[in-house]
């Protein structure tokens, strides 16, 4: 078996401005709502080992079937959001998956040569694994749980009956 054992189900990018991201979004793709949750900190946030104070927005919405984030960074501690795109940059950034077992993943990903560079605990143990050498992005993995498969199914649902216009931007 190769790399990915599960499907993909997120597509991430880093953004500069998160408000104003979700909007373009919404008006090219048709992605949204937009669920946005400002200024997230994370007490267990570790990159490359040590700990990080990154301050994160997050954004997550639907594109059709795909599940869409948007990240923006407000200040420059070490993060794997900095890592790849410095203060001004933007673009693609990770894809996520839902592993049942998260640490035997982990575990695997790190055997096969690709490190986790930066852990954390949100909604779930996260984990995202350096494979921008083979895939030219990292890949997080989820620990796998009921309460998050929910929030997602919720998203998707509230995307699937939304009329595409109103409150494009969402508390999360």
């Amino acid at each position: 078996m190769g790399l990915m054992k599960y499907p993909i189900f997120q597509y991430a990018y880093v953004v500069d401005d998160i408000e104003k991201a979700c909007l373009q979004w919404h008006a090219l793709t048709g992605a949204g709502p937009f669920f946005v949750s400002p200024h997230h900190r994370s007490p267990d946030h570790f990159h490359r080992g040590k700990p990080s104070e990154a301050d994160l927005s997050y954004a997550f919405g639907q594109a059709g079937p795909a599940h869409i984030q948007l990240i923006q960074q407000h200040n420059d501690a070490p993060s794997v959001y900095r890592e790849m795109f410095p203060k001004g940059h933007q673009g693609f950034h990770h894809v996520a998956i839902l592993p049942p077992d998260f640490a035997a993943e982990k575990a695997r990903f790190e055997k096969l040569g690709f490190p986790a560079v930066t852990t954390l605990t949100s909604a779930a143990r996260v984990a995202y694994m350096d494979t921008r050498p083979a895939l030219g992005c990292f890949v997080e993995l989820y620990e796998d749980n009921q309460p998050l498969r929910d929030t997602f199914a919720r998203w998707k649902a509230i995307h699937d009956a939304w009329d595409g216009v109103t409150e494009p931007l969402r508390p999360a």
